[in-house]
């Protein structure tokens, strides 16, 4: 069993009752070592999955505020080669994507083959913001589930590899966070009155993300509910998620690399023949 807790297919959750705060019984320093164990194996599957072409993985972050997108994007993801691993946030939606359908600006930020893409927020505040606050009838953001996991069903058939992390913090560790970032100067720039006003809608919010994962979890496309109170044991849990999801990938990208080193050598060897032969 895996530090986070899967969600896919017919699996029910209810986040009120899972503890934001579990740890497993692990300390910091023990955890530490063990993520870091698991960055450096990310690192080797991220050269490999680049390499080979075969497969795009998909990571969707979701959380309340301070709940460690960020932080999770930097001590997890950070190491990785940004040559073929990026973030794409997504905001308030502009007027311009307003007048398309909502997946519309999301599409276009999926991986290629071979790339990692990180969804720092996803298409999935449609129906989280919105329906929380109003934004659109229930009968429109309601019919979105069924869009969404056929979406990711098309995402997964043309081989992307997806995984969505919820990092469940609690009421009481979202109040420490935003009273830090009050005391240090260095993250003043994160402050906003709106973080504030967003806790009134605490159950609200929890309401709206226990339907959307237990509506939108498939096989194809889990949910991984990440206890975030820690931020250690969060991106161990993190970590290991992504590793267990890539390493089944190891050997079949290790063969294609292996057909593609031998291609290219019979056409260095022909290349090498066919100069001879003109000299000669």
């Amino acid at each position: 069993m895996g530090y986070a807790h899967k969600v896919e297919g017919n699996s029910r959750i209810e986040l009120k009752n899972l503890d934001a705060g579990d740890t497993r019984g692990m300390e910091r320093e023990e955890a530490e070592r063990e993520t870091e164990q698991l960055v450096g194996e990310l690192v080797e599957l991220q050269e490999l999955l680049y390499a080979a072409r075969r497969e795009s993985l998909l990571i969707v972050l979701q959380g309340l505020d301070t709940s460690g997108k960020d932080g999770t994007i930097r001590k997890v993801t950070g190491p990785l080669n940004a040559i073929g691993c990026d973030v794409a946030s997504f905001k308030v939606p502009t007027e311009a994507e307003l007048a398309q359908d909502f997946l519309w600006r999301v599409h276009a930020r999926t991986p290629p083959l071979g790339h990692i893409k990180i969804f720092n927020r996803s298409h999935y505040e449609d129906v989280l913001v919105v329906r929380v606050h109003n934004l659109v009838p229930e009968k429109v953001w309601r019919a979105r589930y069924e869009h969404i996991k056929n979406f990711e069903r098309m995402l997964a058939d043309s081989r992307t590899i997806i995984l969505k992390f919820y990092l469940h913090i609690s009421k009481e560790e979202q109040e420490e966070r935003l009273l830090e970032r009050e005391q240090e100067a260095t993250k003043f720039w994160k402050l906003a009155v709106g973080d504030w006003q967003e806790r009134e809608f605490w159950d609200e919010y929890t309401a709206a993300y226990t339907d959307a994962i237990n509506n939108c979890s498939s096989t194809v496309a889990p949910w991984f509910i990440v206890p975030a109170d820690k931020k250690w044991f969060r991106n161990l849990a993190v970590a290991e998620a992504l590793r267990d999801a890539l390493a089944p990938y190891r050997q079949a990208w290790l063969e294609e690399l292996e057909e593609m080193g031998q291609r290219e050598m019979r056409a260095i060897e022909e290349y090498r023949q066919g100069r001879k032969a003109r000299k000669s």
